[in-house]
């Protein structure tokens, strides 16, 4: 099997196409006349990617489904998914790219209502299928984060760019409700299945009553043994079951720990974790800084 190229960064991924890097956490990309520095038939990305193809360039996969594009077609990516691109070195892309890491976004509007975008989760297989309208505004909306991107930062720019991202994201419901009228939804995959079960675990009071969920609970959920589960799940990954586990907690502690009328001992309990230096050291393994430096930073 192919090894999975792993682009963590916003930065990474600049590089990878000889772009110039204008922030770390967010970038717009005009393919046009782009290579990449490396090819690979899976990648997985460590930040939200979204893409506008312009022509049919690639055969792009969702985990091991088709991934349903055409001309004017976008294409929604979230931190940890695994997509398969048919390229080699004579692939010429052409089309534009959102990228921005989750990082970006915490503590802002958009960070708090992500999970209201579902075209980002495994649930939803089919790309969204633009007219030469929605075209025309979706390049809008590019062209003001680029825009903002260009001015160099100040106390306005983080504001104005997520602003702006979720304007974007907001006309993209939009447009995904219209195609939904003659569109039929692809049935859901077990990574969509297994996302969708910890989304209503960790928003649950399991958490503070049994704790963490155990991969073994999540696989008989799914109806599937402990074994193939933990084999789909590092397979179409890259990380095991246990581990996309932790950091689909870690992210919401993230969350959390920026709400500074809770201390890091209420978050603790929220979480699940019965002493507050245990989810300290976990927080500090995931991230690299403790709870109150995290906060500090933020």
């Amino acid at each position: 099997m192919d090894e999975i190229l792993q682009v963590d960064t916003v930065s990474q991924y600049d590089a990878l196409y000889g772009q110039e890097n204008l922030h770390p956490l967010v970038s717009v990309i005009d393919f046009a006349g782009t290579t990449p520095k490396e090819y690979a038939s899976r990648m997985n990305f460590g930040f939200y990617a979204v893409y506008l193809k312009d022509v049919r360039c690639g055969d792009i996969k969702y985990g091991r489904a088709d991934y349903d594009y055409q001309d004017k077609t976008l294409l929604f990516v979230a931190p940890g998914q695994v997509i398969h691109v048919a390229i080699d070195s004579s692939y010429k892309p052409q089309g534009y790219a959102l990228l921005f890491h989750p990082d970006l976004i915490r503590g802002t509007s958009l960070g708090k209502h992500m999970d209201n975008y579902g075209f980002f989760s495994y649930q939803i297989r089919e790309a969204l299928h633009l007219s030469e309208k929605e075209r025309k505004m979706v390049l809008d909306c590019f062209s003001k984060i680029k825009y903002e991107l260009e001015q160099g930062m100040d106390k306005h720019s983080k504001m104005l760019i997520c602003a702006n991202i979720e304007l974007f994201l907001n006309y993209c419901v939009r447009f995904y409700d219209r195609q939904f009228i003659t569109r039929h939804d692809v049935n859901k995959g077990t990574l969509g299945r297994f996302e969708a079960l910890l989304n209503d675990y960790f928003h649950s009071d399991k958490l503070q009553l049994v704790g963490l969920p155990a991969v073994s609970y999540c696989a008989v959920e799914l109806n599937l043994s402990p074994n193939y589960f933990g084999d789909l799940v590092k397979k179409e990954t890259g990380k095991s079951a246990q581990e996309y586990i932790q950091l689909k907690l870690m992210n919401i502690a993230k969350e959390k720990i920026l709400d500074t009328t809770k201390s890091v001992g209420d978050v603790a309990f929220e979480l699940g974790f019965k002493y507050p230096q245990h989810f300290t050291r976990s927080f500090k393994k995931y991230t690299g800084y403790t709870p109150h430096e995290y906060r500090q930073l933020n």
